[in-house]
This record gives C-alpha cells, structure tokens and sequence, in this order.
C-alpha cells in the first residue's frame, strides 16, 4: 500500500469509523456509509493534509476510494502530508 492509500485508509477509519476491512480501492463512499457532510469532511481533511485543491462537489456517493487515491497522487506528485 503506497503513502497516499495509506493516509487516505487511516483517514477514514481514525475519523469515520470505516472499518479497516471494508476500505479497497473499489469501495465507494456509499458502501463505507459516509454522506454527502461526511464526504466534504474528508476532502477538507485531506486538502488541509497535502495543501490541494480537491474538489468535494465533484464527488459523489458512488466515487470510489481508488478515485480519491488518483485524484491526490495526481494533485501531489507524491509529496507527503505537510510539504511545501
């Protein structure tokens, strides 16, 4: 499991309750139960993390955890949480 995955993995089962065995790449963020609040939550969370732009309106209950994963290693060319 690369950084990005990882973060995003301890993300949702620190601050969501996701529990660990339910988080694949192919999980969307209905199957882990998060709602529309839950969901701007964790974009906000990982915006502040890597310092970028994610979209949390362009999300839906059916993106997948795998799609959040591209969308942040796109955005940080793999920079970890906190660098500038």
């Amino acid at each position: 499991m690369d950084q990005v995955t990882a973060r995003i993995a301890a993300v949702l089962t620190e601050k969501f309750d996701v529990p660990a065995e339910l988080i694949t790449a192919r999980a969307s963020f209905q199957e882990l139960d998060l709602d529309s609040l839950s969901v701007v939550e964790l974009y906000v969370t990982l915006q502040e993390e890597w310092g970028v732009p994610l979209d949390a309106e362009a999300a839906g209950a059916d993106t997948t955890v795998g799609e959040l994963v591209d969308e942040v290693r796109q955005l940080t060319d793999g920079r970890r949480p906190g660098d500038d």
